[in-house]
């Protein structure tokens, strides 16, 4: 199905591995420009030359850390006129309340919380000013759930799923779109990592990892790619009608 993107211009935050990564893939075979942006530039410059290798689009990357309003406006002034925007940067540390002090919460959630925000923002006043535009934001599951262990993702990401929602109902009078995506367990390198170290934990033996996803929904985590298309969709005209909604993926579980 031709998702009605091509030439539209999408940029991707923590575009170089993951979610971001697979999601600016996903865009680039439809045929958006893509721009990326993470901290590392050499990761950047890795994921660039991967779509590149497999897409005739136009790939540009951005180096920033986004934790700092200076960083995201520096960000959207450099990229220019973007058609999609998608917020995936930042990694909240699991803990419960009283392991994770002001400092480790405050660093996270600039990234995160406000660094979604912000970007928003910057992107939405340039959007609404040519009245056409759609921001999509990743998320996560942990903002419906509510787990005691992970106290810092689980408010940031409810509090995310309320702003998406809120500045998605009043998006149509400005001709614009505002989504979320709220990903269950996805196998990103992180995801990976921390499986890992749990299997060392449970089993003295890290390559054991998979083990443990064998009580989840299908058996597995969802792949990266899994939730790019339904990034790709949700930003697309084929989905027009659908603004101040958070779709969880998380195979039912």
């Amino acid at each position: 199905m031709d998702l009605r993107l091509s030439g539209k211009t999408a940029l991707i935050t923590g575009g170089s591995k993951g979610i971001g990564r697979a999601s600016a893939e996903v865009l680039a075979g439809e045929g958006c420009n893509v721009i990326l942006v993470a901290r590392e530039q050499a990761a950047l410059d890795a994921a660039a030359a991967g779509i590149r290798s497999r897409n005739q689009v136009n790939v540009r990357t951005i180096s920033a850390d986004l934790s700092s309003d200076a960083a995201v406006r520096r960000v959207g002034t450099e990229a220019g006129e973007v058609d999609i925007l998608v917020n995936n940067a930042g990694a909240i540390p699991p803990g419960e309340l009283l392991s994770i002090d002001d400092a480790r919460w405050r660093t996270a959630w600039d990234l995160k919380v406000f660094g979604y925000i912000s970007f928003c923002r910057v992107v939405y006043a340039a959007m609404k000013a040519r009245r056409s535009g759609v921001i999509v934001n990743v998320i996560g599951a942990a903002g419906e759930r509510f787990p005691t262990g992970y106290i810092a993702g689980a408010a940031g990401n409810a509090s995310l799923m309320a702003f998406t929602r809120a500045l998605g109902k009043g998006a149509p009078a400005d001709g614009l779109r505002v989504v979320a995506i709220n990903p269950g367990p996805v196998e990103t390198e992180r995801h990976v990592m921390l499986q890992r170290a749990a299997a060392e934990k449970t089993f003295g033996d890290p390559e054991r990892w998979r083990e443990l996803t064998k009580g989840m929904p299908f058996g597995r985590p969802a792949t990266p790619e899994e939730i790019g298309w339904a990034v790709a969709f949700l930003a697309s005209p084929r989905s027009g009608y659908t603004t101040g909604t958070v779709l969880t993926i998380d195979g039912g579980g």
